[in-house]
């Protein structure tokens, strides 16, 4: 669904390996929307006084300190819902009935947060819009 192309920043030859890695990939035959949608990580970071990135959309971390993961997480998860057509609901659910059962089976549940006080539950899933529209017919309420 994704491809993170992560490049040691440091390295003398980081722009031909760049170069190497795109023509094998070219060469792959892989669709085009996967070379579009590619995440370039520019890693070592905290080697390079002051870096930014010359390239648009690299993402400038440190895996060694942990700078910039953060945000290599939430730009992965928005690359992969978008190309798997999927998005994160939050949904209210009465724990009685049959849902986080349902929920379980058919989505990826990240977060259950109950009100025992209610019987309620508030569940974070990410879904596809299929699922959730057979949740909608199945769950009205």
């Amino acid at each position: 669904d994704l491809i993170v192309h992560v490049r040691d920043i440091t390295h003398p030859e980081t722009i031909l390996q760049k170069a190497t890695v795109l023509s094998v990939l070219k060469n792959l035959n892989l669709p085009s929307h996967l070379l579009d949608s590619m995440v370039e990580v520019h890693n070592k970071v905290d080697l390079i006084e002051r870096y930014k990135p010359a390239e648009e959309n690299a993402l400038a971390v440190s895996a060694l300190y942990g700078h910039g993961l953060e945000e290599l997480k939430q730009e992965i998860e928005k690359k992969i819902l978008t190309a798997t057509g999927k998005k994160i609901l939050t949904v209210d659910i009465n724990l009685k009935g049959p849902q986080l059962s349902w929920l379980y089976k058919e989505a990826a549940v990240q977060e259950v947060e109950v009100m025992p006080e209610d019987g309620t539950a508030r569940v974070k899933v990410i879904i596809s819009s299929s699922a959730f529209g057979k949740y909608k017919n199945l769950f009205p309420n």
